[in-house]
């Protein structure tokens, strides 16, 4: 009997995204503390275009030999369990892989992944919708970490990028910790954002508490943030340099199952947004990749195995 294979997505040479290729690997069993997941649907994000485009080779953070896979996030349904695993075949989940320096990723039929990074998708949420959730929920959960609670009197928080996935998160999130958030988008977006219970601004005058920059803005964002206020950033290569008194963090996102359990569950109770813009077969990650390349894309590309 041959060795079995499975489908996923990976990039030999960094470029454009015509550049992205399908190729057949070999299935491994999980090891103690894995689960092999048959993946129902993955996320394409903009990070998974600079890994296709060679912004992290460039950088010198991918070193792969032969080829670098892509995807970060997902859900599907355990079809395995290592030793010590308490997950039954046929339990629905979702989690996060991080990383630009490997041959892998969740563009794919299957996953080997830690079972400690996976959290059980509720009933009522459908895998694809739980598929959107993980890198961004727990990106922007952990930006409201470096944000901390509000301090009393200081609680004026504005979010760049409301619109997108992580800032429309930590609009969702940031009350948690008594803040007041405005979200900053663009004019078409005023009725989304403020459907999540934010206010809403398209331009904003210096003088906030707080800045979660989810648009990475960089430095016009840092300016809008009062002497002695906080700055969060998003890009963990990238933040503007400290000044005014201002603390500056920046989140480097990481997997966190109990975390992530919490904004699935917020996630199927309405509380938190799903949005899924389209869902493609994983033969189009190339197509899927160039639509998200042109902008303005409110909610995620969804790639099915």
């Amino acid at each position: 009997m041959g060795t079995q294979t499975f489908r996923t997505a990976v990039v030999r040479t960094a470029g454009e995204p015509g550049l992205v290729e399908i190729i057949d690997v070999p299935l491994r069993e999980p090891g103690p503390g894995e689960v092999r997941v048959r993946v129902a649907g993955a996320a394409v994000n903009p990070v998974d275009l600079a890994v296709a485009g060679g912004f992290f080779h460039g950088l010198g953070l991918i070193h792969q030999p032969h080829h670098t896979g892509l995807g970060w996030d997902f859900a599907g349904t355990v079809e395995a369990a290592g030793r010590g695993v308490d997950l039954a075949a046929g339990a629905r989940v979702a989690g996060l892989v991080v990383g630009f320096d490997r041959d892998f990723g969740t563009y794919a039929e299957q996953l080997v992944v830690p079972a400690a990074d996976l959290a059980a998708v509720p009933d009522g949420l459908d895998l694809v919708e739980a598929a959107t959730v993980p890198l961004n929920g727990l990106a922007a959960a952990q930006v409201v970490d470096l944000l901390g609670a509000a301090p009393a009197g200081a609680d004026r928080l504005l979010v760049t990028g409301a619109a997108g996935a992580v800032g429309a998160y930590v609009l969702s999130l940031a009350p948690d910790q008594g803040w007041r958030v405005t979200g900053l988008a663009r004019a078409e977006d005023e009725q989304f954002v403020r459907s999540l219970g934010a206010g809403f601004t398209t331009a904003a005058d210096p003088g906030w508490d707080a800045v979660a920059d989810a648009a990475n803005l960089q430095e016009q964002a840092f300016a809008l943030v009062r002497d002695g206020g906080a700055y969060v950033g998003v890009r963990p290569n990238a933040r503007p340099a400290a000044a005014r008194g201002v603390t500056v963090a920046v989140v480097d996102t990481h997997a966190d199952g109990p975390r992530l359990a919490d904004l699935l569950a917020r996630t199927a109770s309405g509380e938190l947004p799903a949005r899924v813009h389209a869902v493609l077969p994983l033969d189009r990650a190339a197509d899927a990749h160039r639509a998200v390349a042109k902008g303005g894309v409110r909610g995620r590309y969804v790639l099915r195995p």
